[in-house]
């Protein structure tokens, strides 16, 4: 679909995904690639971004805000394919990460389509606009995504399904030749510590919420590749693709290896039918209390991160022909070993 020379744009260039992709393709052999980066990206990752310039690698670093639709407008000219990976992750505020997840894109996609060269955008989600409410165990791409993702109460989850709506509107009535791809929990050196699927700290005592419970880890090297492939390979426009790797650990094997290899500290099991009555009980409450208590723990919350799920990735290797470069294995221990010097150097 896109030739060596073609333009590529990326956005989100400079973060922990990102830098992956830009090395992935200039790898692959693409020679022109524009890295759309905030003007408050840290010199350090601009400078990592130059490393990838030289054997005929032409390697622009565009710096812009995706709010602005003339900075949009701007990284968008002649660009072929669009990898767009920025989005909203610290902010808690529902406005906040519409606005740096929803509003950032419509910009991006008004300017593909008022340049007219686009052949592939693929938008980059998550695992979160799941609503996994299906009766099996198995979630794929076949399986609900949230239609009321405001009760989940996680501006996260919020943003990434209109997110989402909104590409897939631009396929409808604009014809944007799209792909979504929707990595599980991104893992690996440069992103340590225990997610929110194994479990949550509070008071000094982390509570051990996953149980049995297999996590939808994707070490970042392979997640790099299945977006990578989601903007070259033909035939896919307009369809999902989970990106999640082989022999997922349980959250209990997850947590049992971190506090053997790097550090220990007091946790406690909370069985599934516990937690789904604790989340029930703050559900009540938080809607009752009129939001005195902020709604972080609900029945949502509790199916999409807690429930007993297993994970495809069927669809990812038959019609993308991805495959893991990196096993579960060597990625949980290149990870393990980043946390030890993480907790070293603290």
């Amino acid at each position: 679909m896109i030739g060596a020379e073609d333009l590529i744009l990326i956005t989100g260039a400079t973060g922990f995904i990102g830098s992956r992709v830009v090395e992935n393709l200039v790898d692959r052999g693409f020679r022109n690639l524009r890295c759309f980066a905030r003007p408050s990206s840290p010199p350090a990752r601009i400078e990592a971004l130059a490393g990838f310039r030289g054997d005929g690698v032409r390697l622009e670093v565009f710096r812009g805000n995706l709010l602005s639709a003339a900075d949009c407008n701007a990284a968008a000219q002649d660009a072929t394919l669009v990898i767009h990976l920025a989005a909203s992750t610290g902010e808690k505020s529902f406005p906040d990460a519409y606005m740096n997840s929803v509003v950032t894109t419509r910009n991006l996609l008004d300017a593909c389509l008022r340049h007219r060269c686009l052949r592939r955008f693929v938008g980059v989600s998550s695992f979160t606009v799941y609503a996994n409410t299906q009766k099996q165990r198995l979630l794929d791409e076949t399986c609900p995504t949230e239609t009321h993702p405001e009760v989940r109460g996680e501006a996260y989850c919020f943003a990434k399904v209109k997110q989402e709506e909104l590409i897939a509107e631009y396929g409808r009535e604009f014809g944007v030749p799209y792909v979504i791809l929707r990595p599980g929990q991104v893992y690996g050196p440069g992103k340590e510590g225990v997610g929110g699927r194994v479990g949550v700290g509070t008071f000094g005592l982390f509570l051990h919420l996953g149980g049995s419970n297999r996590i939808p880890l994707t070490y970042v090297d392979n997640c790099a590749e299945a977006v990578v492939l989601a903007g070259l390979t033909p035939g896919v426009d307009g369809e999902a693709f989970n990106v999640v790797d082989d022999d997922l650990p349980s959250s209990r094997r997850f947590l049992s290896m971190y506090k053997r290899q790097v550090s220990r500290f007091p946790s406690l099991y909370v069985p599934h039918a516990v937690s789904y009555a604790l989340c029930y009980l703050w559900e009540r409450y938080s809607i009752r209390s009129g939001g005195q208590l902020p709604l972080a723990f609900n029945r949502s919350r509790w199916r999409a991160s807690w429930r007993r799920t297993s994970y495809s990735n069927g669809k990812l290797k038959t019609r993308l022909g991805w495959a893991p470069t990196v096993s579960s294995a060597e990625g949980l221990r290149r990870f393990f070993e980043a946390c030890r010097a993480k907790a070293r150097n603290a």
